[in-house]
């Protein structure tokens, strides 16, 4: 989900010593794959120090990619990797990860309540194994125009709101504006639409369509579009990295959680089925658990860590977490319908 930051690699050389009646080795090398920003220099040097072992970081720049990465050779090229909660699915189904001893993760006490209860976040674990370990997250909120806006928008519902017409930039993205109309409708889940729920949900992402004045797909884009438009309101499908991009940029925004609800990705830590060394795997996640890389990713990236609260936190905010979907190729096809013009019932044709 990061954007702004090169591809680099980190190595050092020393040898590796891991507590916790963890075995020795001569000149450990862990293999680390995640998205730009999350295993900075500076962050990697004091796990090398600390463990005396190598790391050597590989970013990668879209699911795909890490698809790639990870499911070739078995999982042999790598030992940990960041991944997001609907994203994981696919990784147990195919036997790429393995259970994370949990007990070996002492910094689990310090995340907040709403990621210490493993079993209640999706996807997490499965019966009684813990696949995943929350790093990250981006809820999918509203940035808004403080001078068109006296007040924070309270729902999802001013992305339909004819007051705002033209001034309304959403996400070019079918999967997740599909998820987006069936929570402005208070469908049950928005990731599983039935037959009688698709029609609903095309008719409200057509009204969509009209109330807009853009679609954006990267970060960069949206801000153009912002400005632009001379917008009111946007659907932040980057969250908090998009504000912090919008103020940088000299923009009077806001932002703002809909009470009813906002998507939102959770990244994780895994490990792979072919880690080399699962103790020094486990002991990375532990560290990232610490309090200065949950600082560096508010600082550095403008994203959100699992043990200390954003400023404007609200424990009652309702995230709801990205989750696998029924079928995404159905939504990425009506989506490119309903952004060509087409009504809904051709749409919903064959």
């Amino acid at each position: 989900m990061q954007w702004f930051q090169p591809h680099r690699r980190h190595f050092c050389w020393a040898l590796a010593a891991v507590a916790g009646g963890v075995a020795h080795a001569a000149a450990e090398t862990l293999r680390v794959l995640a998205w730009p920003g999350y295993a900075d220099p500076d962050i990697v040097k004091t796990f090398e120090q600390r463990w005396q072992c190598r790391v050597e970081v590989t970013t990668i720049d879209s699911d795909v990619d890490l698809w790639q990465k990870v499911s070739r050779n078995q999982a042999q090229d790598f030992d940990v990797f960041a991944v997001n909660t609907a994203e994981l699915q696919r990784y147990i189904r195919q036997g790429a990860v393995v259970p994370i001893a949990i007990q070996n993760i002492p910094n689990l006490a310090r995340q907040l309540p709403r990621f210490a209860k493993l079993d209640a976040i999706p996807g997490i674990q499965h019966g009684s194994k813990v696949y995943a370990i929350p790093y990250t997250y981006a809820e999918m909120g509203l940035v808004y125009d403080r001078q068109q806006m006296s007040q924070p928008p309270g729902t999802l519902a001013v992305l339909w709101d004819p007051r705002w017409k033209g001034r309304v930039i959403a996400y070019n993205a079918g999967n997740h504006n599909f998820a987006l109309a069936a929570m402005a409708l208070h469908l049950p889940d928005p990731f599983q639409l039935t037959p009688a729920q698709w029609p609903l949900a095309v008719e409200r992402l057509i009204a969509l369509r009209r109330n807009a004045g853009g679609f954006y797909t990267q970060p960069e884009e949206s801000l153009a579009m912002f400005r632009q438009s001379h917008a009111a309101v946007m659907f932040a499908n980057y969250g908090r990295q998009q504000l912090q991009l919008f103020k940088a940029a000299g923009l009077d925004v806001g932002y703002a959680i809909p009470k009813d609800g906002t998507l939102a990705w959770l990244d994780c830590w895994a490990i792979t089925r072919g880690a080399k060394n699962t103790a020094l795997a486990t002991a990375w996640i532990n560290y990232m658990l610490e309090a200065e890389p949950g600082h560096v990713l508010v600082e550095r990236q403008g994203l959100a860590n699992t043990i200390a609260s954003p400023p404007d936190y609200r424990a009652q905010d309702r995230l709801v977490w990205l989750a696998p979907v029924e079928n995404e190729d159905r939504r990425n096809l009506l989506w490119a319908r309903i952004v060509a013009g087409d009504r809904a019932s051709k749409v919903l044709a064959p």
